[in-house]
């Protein structure tokens, strides 16, 4: 499977954080377009066809976290 270089995925998911918390700010959400690109982005970089299965795959693929790392799974 192809995966996005280390260093994209840390930016794709924090602009995808960043433009969650502004979409969840707006009613009429001007930044839409922009986290669905996003999306896409971060579905295609990590091999999912879903935007929270592709955080998940991306979290694990972001350095310093171990391949047997579920805190992804534990809720706080």
């Amino acid at each position: 499977m192809l995966m996005a270089h280390p260093a994209v995925l840390p930016g794709l998911v924090d602009r995808y954080w960043a433009l969650s918390v502004l979409d969840a700010a707006e009613g009429e959400s001007p930044v839409r377009g922009e986290i669905e690109d996003v999306e896409r982005a971060l579905c295609v970089s990590t091999g999912t066809t879903d935007v929270h299965a592709a955080l998940i795959a991306a979290r694990h693929h972001l350095p310093g976290t171990g391949t047997l790392d579920d805190s992804v799974l534990v809720s706080g």
